[in-house]
């Protein structure tokens, strides 16, 4: 009884500590709790809005066309009779999975550019760098017009491959600075010296270090890239038969929805893409702190 006792107290004890740390964690990263909170709740809309939603209302005529908003449409419906709240929940998880995977190559790509180049140094360092300033210098959003243009079917994931080509080259350019401070750190000296591979040495010692860097990396890519995708998608280069965020602003240009004073049609898209990218650039800010504590003391 008695050692059942301890165990219950000490469980207890483990738990109100860790939810202390996690307290006192989010209080003094403020930026990079608030941001996640704001991501958060888009993704809750866009993934939780089924089971309250009706979603068969997405169907063109499904439902009135043009009704303002109502208790029985909340966010009114579109000219082509589609309820726009259904509309929403069913499009912001696509454009999630574009920004998601784009951003997830992007930085899988800059990451392995800057690992090569930073660690090895050399030749191979001046070549990868300077195909990367070059990249940089390209107009991108012009030449993924002319690659999505060219694709007869643009897919999720073919969209998603072409905003990569140019996602890569911001990630390369931080993680590399990093790379070359750290591989002159004595513990990485010592790990020469004890003779371990220089794969052992990538990532066992220099990607627990970088970790906080690639995700503040990888937060800006899925930010441009989500951006990139709704150009793309408002100037009518997206998938034509998946809903998205861009496709609902490109139909409501094509309908005046502005004009016609139909703000239930352009307003919602635009309040969620205030929360996303406002909350994944604090998130940035946030994880750029909390791997450069000075960068919160100059703050």
């Amino acid at each position: 009884m008695a050692e059942s006792t301890l165990e219950q107290r000490s469980g207890e004890t483990l738990t109100a500590g860790y939810f202390t740390r996690a307290g006192t964690f989010a209080r003094d990263n403020l930026k990079l709790t608030v941001g996640l909170g704001m991501v958060l709740t888009v993704i809750l809309f866009g993934y939780a809005g089924p089971i309250f939603v009706d979603m068969a209302n997405t169907e063109v005529g499904s439902v009135t066309q043009g009704l303002p908003p109502s208790s029985e449409h909340l966010l009114g419906t579109d000219a082509q009779g589609r309820d726009m709240l259904a509309w929403l929940i069913e499009a912001t998880p696509a454009s999630l999975r574009v920004g998601l995977l784009a951003g997830a190559l992007g930085v899988v790509f800059g990451v392995a550019v800057a690992l090569v180049g930073g660690f090895y140094g050399g030749i191979v360092d001046n070549l990868l760098r300077s195909v990367t300033d070059v990249m940089l210098t390209i107009p991108s959003l012009l030449v993924l017009i002319v690659l999505a243009s060219a694709v007869r079917v643009v897919s999720l994931e073919m969209m998603a491959l072409i905003i990569a080509t140019f996602a890569w080259m911001g990630p390369a350019r931080v993680i590399r600075a990093q790379v070359l401070t750290l591989r002159e750190r004595s513990f990485i000296e010592l790990a020469k010296l004890s003779g371990e591979s220089n794969m052992n040495i990538i990532f066992k010692e220099l990607m627990p270090n970088l970790m906080p860097y690639i995700l503040a990396a990888f937060v800006g890519s899925l930010l441009g890239s989500i951006l990139a995708a709704t150009g793309l998608e408002f100037l009518g280069l997206g998938p034509a038969n998946i809903s998205t965020l861009g496709n609902i602003l490109f139909w409501q240009d094509f309908y005046n929805a502005l004009i016609r004073g139909m703000y239930w049609w352009w307003g919602p898209p635009i309040v969620i893409f205030v929360l996303l990218f406002t909350g994944l650039f604090l998130a940035s800010m946030g994880l750029d702190e909390w791997a450069n504590p000075r960068l919160k003391e100059r703050a």
